[in-house]
């Protein structure tokens, strides 16, 4: 299962809301949450798909998102969304219904109370596009 490197995924994007991550960070995550290669695979193919289509993902969410433009999602919910649009939109081997259910979990744990139904409701709008 591939739930704490999802919370790596989304701890190391939270970081870069703030600045730039430095290279270390992401040893120090993988290291500490004891992360097997597949994880840390995982990781960078989802790190590098943000990086990538961050503008796209940026838009969708304006589009998605009708009480806040992207620009004011927390930056906990952003980061969530961020790793889930890159699982749903460019990663073919996980189901959707996996990428929603993780996303809200890890914003039941890292955000506000009502996060995890904001995220689920973002995101299954994407779902039916």
């Amino acid at each position: 299962m591939r739930t704490k490197a999802r919370e790596v995924a989304f701890q190391i994007v939270f970081a870069s809301r703030f600045g730039e991550v430095e290279r270390g960070l992401k040893s120090v995550l993988y290291k500490k949450e004891n992360l097997t290669k597949d994880d840390i695979d995982y990781c960078d193919k989802v790190l590098s798909i943000i990086e990538e289509h961050e503008t796209e993902f940026a838009k969708i969410l304006d589009e998605r998102s009708v009480a806040f433009p992207e620009s004011r999602l927390f930056p906990a919910d952003k980061s969530i969304l961020l790793v889930a649009l890159a699982e749903i939109l460019h990663i073919e081997d996980i189901p959707h219904a996996v990428s929603v259910n993780e996303a809200a979990n890890i914003a039941s744990k890292y955000s506000s109370e009502k996060s995890a139904s904001f995220v689920s409701g973002i995101l299954s709008e994407v779902q039916k596009s």
